[in-house]
């Protein structure tokens, strides 16, 4: 065993002695160390419940017969952190947490690690850690909250960003958007649509990392529980069984995970997550395989935010095997850490609700809920949210509104200075020009609260959350601190998007895109400590946003 390194024979004596300050007995040292990675803590309420969950795993692992020592990582909630200067810290976060979890096992050389997780940045992070120790892992995601409700309107977290809007607009009461807040998180659990959170938990669970219907069971379920104590049970046995990461996480695990992505209209956040994985796994997935599948792969559920259903609907109807029961034939016949393969995780399957996820012969849209774009603009691609891009959106020209940052963009909206047919353009925000790539869901949210996501679009070289709706387009590589061209439109021009065609471009001849990068002079942001770093080391949004090695 891979801890024998810090308990076995002679010269170990004193490394014996810690441990047994741990409390641990001579029986226990003889058995499999596994390191249980919590993310739990007091601010993010997909986390709150973290602590219970992990206690489940820990006596899943004590009734496997092996040790558990639990650790934590840090965590940043995006919806907290949105729509200010904390953002700028949310992806930045994600390699803190990889470095976090490499460092505890390796520092302590665990046998096997369990993933205990919900949010955004924390599941890609432990998951991207976990890849370079390459150990037996099992992944606990935490959970969807319920969907709130108040005045006979089901609510969730994206609608109080678009209540902003609607208040703005005249079309809600200060009291009842005060009521709409009281409501709108009633437990906790990770935020109740297809949003980044949720797209990878499902997305994980697609993978064959955590066992069947952990992706979509509630956060406060009784089930949740028992899936944890079954996986810390589990990754005793791969321990046993000789087995790895590397065994399950492979290319085409991870074209499986873009394939159900595109099949439940996922958040475009996996477009940084799943190749920043890939990476740290050395197995290869660039923008180009969303793009491919995309064009193969039907969008057979009708998810929040641009549909009709939330993560409760989704695990009543069957969760995540039912998705792979439905689109079998799609997929690969990958194993999992169940000791199942897809195939017959599929196979044995219940699909309840057949309202919520379609036949592949009756799809949502015939195309995945992802697209990427080329063009002028965007030469190394942007990534949009079709499955919620409303079909008078999938074709749109207008001028371009420049803006060099978010709270610009976001007052400018707010104000009413928006009109229709426009192209509000928000620029310096990629991973170098952010720094830290934020997620704007305040911009986006107040079109579509203010009633303009129907006739206004968006584009950036940030990003969006999984809540975003509308024609909104991320992730524009190079971007502007890297003299991308969105770094040289200025105001007036005409911005052409076709999402149908996968194209985003500016009408302006070669020659003018040249003489205007000639003469920018690209902001350069002015930070220090960890953001200061991120900058001087981020790779592009269409290489994952990571750090270079």
């Amino acid at each position: 065993m891979k801890s024998d390194l810090v308990k076995d024979g002679l010269k170990r004596a004193p490394n014996r002695a810690l441990l047994k300050a741990d409390g641990l007995t001579d029986d226990e040292l003889g058995e499999p160390f596994i390191g249980v990675a919590n993310g739990w803590n007091e601010v993010i309420p997909g986390h709150l419940h973290l602590r219970d969950i992990a206690e489940e795993v820990k006596t899943g692992i004590s009734r496997g017969g092996g040790v558990g020592f639990e650790f934590g990582v840090p965590g940043v909630c995006d919806g907290i952190a949105m729509g200010h200067d904390g953002m700028r810290f949310s992806l930045p976060s994600r390699e803190v947490i990889a470095d976090s979890v490499e460092l505890m096992a390796e520092a302590h050389k665990f046998d096997g690690l369990v993933l205990v997780a919900s949010c955004d940045k924390i599941l890609p992070g432990m998951l991207m850690g976990a890849a370079r120790v390459d150990v037996p892992t099992v992944f606990v995601t935490g959970g969807p909250m319920a969907p709130g409700y108040y005045k006979k309107r089901d609510l969730t977290l994206i609608s109080m960003f678009e209540g902003v809007g609607e208040f703005k607009s005249g079309k809600l009461s200060e009291d009842d958007l005060k009521g709409m807040e009281d409501n709108a998180c009633p437990t906790c659990g990770s935020c109740q649509g297809m949003y980044t959170a949720n797209t990878l938990s499902c997305l994980i669970e697609a993978m064959g990392l955590s066992l069947p219907g952990c992706g979509s069971s509630l956060a406060f379920s009784s089930r949740k529980r028992r899936i944890a104590k079954r996986s810390g049970e589990r990754v005793v046995e791969l321990v046993r069984e000789g087995s790895s990461l590397s065994d399950f996480l492979d290319r085409d695990s991870l074209l499986n995970a873009v394939k159900v992505d595109l099949l439940l209209g996922g958040s475009t956040n996996t477009a940084l997550h799943l190749p920043a994985i890939a990476r740290e796994a050395d197995a290869r997935l660039e923008l180009d395989d969303f793009d491919r599948l995309g064009e193969e792969t039907p969008h057979i559920a009708s998810m929040k935010p641009g549909g009709e259903y939330v993560m409760k609907d989704l695990d009543e109807a069957g969760g995540v095997p039912a998705v792979l029961k439905r689109a079998k034939s799609l997929l690969n016949d990958c194993r999992t850490v169940s000791g199942k393969s897809i195939y017959e995780i599929a196979d044995e399957a219940d699909l309840v609700r057949t309202e919520v996820i379609n036949e592949l012969s009756d799809p949502v849209h015939s195309e995945g809920g992802l697209a990427v774009l080329y063009g002028n603009l965007a030469p190394r691609g942007s990534v949009v949210k079709s499955a919620a891009v409303s079909e008078e959106m999938m074709e749109h020209k207008g001028p371009a509104r420049i803006y060099s940052s978010e709270d610009e963009a976001v007052d400018a909206i707010l104000n009413g200075e928006i009109n229709k047919g426009e192209v509000v353009v928000i620029r310096y925000e990629g991973p170098k020009g952010g720094p830290g790539m934020p997620e704007m869901l305040s911009p986006t949210s107040a079109l579509a609260g203010m009633g303009l996501e129907k006739s206004v679009a968006l584009i950036t070289d940030g990003r969006f959350s999984g809540g975003t709706r509308g024609p909104c387009i991320g992730h524009i590589s190079p971007e502007a601190s890297e003299k991308g061209p969105i770094a040289y439109i200025k105001e007036g021009d005409q911005i052409e998007i076709s999402i149908p065609q996968r194209k985003l471009e500016v009408k302006l001849s070669n020659e003018e895109l040249e003489q205007r990068k000639k003469e920018i002079q690209v902001k350069k942001p002015e930070r220090k400590g960890l953001l200061s770093r991120y900058s001087k080391n981020a790779l592009s949004a269409d290489k994952g946003g990571g750090l270079k090695n």
